[in-house]
């Protein structure tokens, strides 16, 4: 398996563990004060997006060259830990 491979494994994983995040918050707000909910609402729709936009970036990833994504994979890892930081503020707000 290749460098590239295994990194996008990798991210796959984490996406997959944001969207059981997402899933759990969700359930939460279901059952929050209607108040309350529309600011889990809010958030959980941030954090789609921003789940959404780590799915397209594996995906350029993906179609990039061999040379490309070792130049792209400097900048995502930034990214990734970006949206790693966010996706734990927001989860840290619903406790």
């Amino acid at each position: 398996m290749s460098d590239r491979d295994v990194y996008v494994e990798k991210m796959r994983a984490k996406i997959d563990e944001w969207n059981a995040d997402l899933a759990k918050l969700e359930a939460r707000s279901r059952e929050a004060e209607a108040d309350v909910r529309l600011k889990y609402d809010a958030q959980i729709q941030e954090m789609r997006e921003q789940r959404e936009n780590a799915e397209e970036r594996l995906k350029e990833l993906q179609r990039a060259s061999e040379e490309s994504w070792k130049r792209m994979r400097d900048g995502l890892e930034s990214a990734w830990d970006e949206m790693t930081r966010a996706f734990r503020e927001a989860a840290d707000r619903f406790r």
